[in-house]
């Protein structure tokens, strides 16, 4: 049989994945802080006909190896992990990060955690941070900044002097993280911390969807195995800008570019196929 069958074969099934890949970063050109992933390829194993050999004169110029190669393969899909443009929203509860860094949210009821960059959090009945899958956002929790936890917006660790039936009037996360909380009696205070984590391999990061990503520990995180998220603007952390949302970082000229190119690339191994089975038909038509 054809080797050359097995090749085009190869190289149908890599442009696929690839085309997927492709579709999936286009599917998500607006998704709030979506990292577009690249496909990456690698030659397959080579048959040897003959091995190279050794020059009479020591020069270095005798022959070399003659192989025939069997295909392609896929060595790895990576995630560009590349700053998207920041959009305002207005929103109080909209947050995006200036730089490097990731927001950690966990999930009240199995206390996992995960990593994302996607700041459009709402906030729930009980005045905290939340995704929307339910997943609250994390960083330091009390007035005194030293108890790591929900970041939750209420009157707890208000100062002594204001007004114990003061109401929170408003409230704003400043570029460091710090939750500011105005009350109704003019007093203000800080109640907690946004705190930011970052990985020194951002590609072991799993995706799982909602735009978060899992398997920190394996990623390098800060705290190393006991993952420890810093303050914004320390550590090589950028900061926090309030009201605004990081946009995918997916640049469709250049997606239209590649799926034009791969479009191409799919062809050709098709056609391979068929200049293939044309052979095989010659072969099979020289017994009549």
């Amino acid at each position: 049989m054809l080797g050359s069958l097995y090749s085009a074969s190869s190289g149908l099934q890599q442009f696929q994945n690839k085309l997927d890949v492709i579709g999936n970063n286009i599917a998500n050109a607006n998704t709030t802080g979506f990292k577009s992933a690249r496909t990456t390829f690698e030659d397959t194993f080579s048959q040897t006909l003959s091995g190279p050999e050794p020059s009479s004169d020591g020069t270095g110029t005798g022959p070399g190896a003659v192989q025939i190669g069997s295909g392609v393969a896929t060595s790895g899909i990576t995630n560009i992990f590349r700053q998207g443009m920041l959009n305002e929203t207005g929103l109080n509860t909209d947050l995006g990060i200036k730089g490097e860094g990731f927001f950690i949210v966990r999930d009240a009821l199995t206390g996992q955690e995960f990593a994302t960059r996607a700041g459009d959090f709402t906030k729930d009945t009980a005045g905290y941070l939340i995704t929307s899958d339910g997943y609250r956002l994390q960083g330091y929790s009390n007035a005194e900044l030293t108890t790591r936890g929900d970041i939750r917006i209420d009157t707890t660790g208000m100062p002594a002097t204001a007004d114990p039936n003061a109401q929170i009037k408003s409230w704003n996360i400043d570029a460091y993280g710090k939750l500011h909380v105005h009350l109704s009696d003019g007093t203000s205070f800080v109640r907690g911390q946004v705190l930011l984590q970052n990985f020194t391999n951002p590609q072991a990061l799993v995706k799982q969807g909602s735009s978060l990503y899992a398997n920190l520990v394996d990623a390098g995180p800060l705290g190393g195995s006991t993952p420890l998220a810093e303050p914004p603007g320390s550590g090589g952390l950028g900061v926090i800008a309030q009201g605004v949302l990081e946009a995918s970082n997916v640049d469709l000229s250049g997606e239209f570019a590649n799926l034009i190119t791969t479009q191409r690339a799919f062809q050709a191994n098709a056609r391979v196929i068929t200049t293939s089975d044309e052979v095989l038909q010659e072969l099979i038509n020289l017994k009549r």
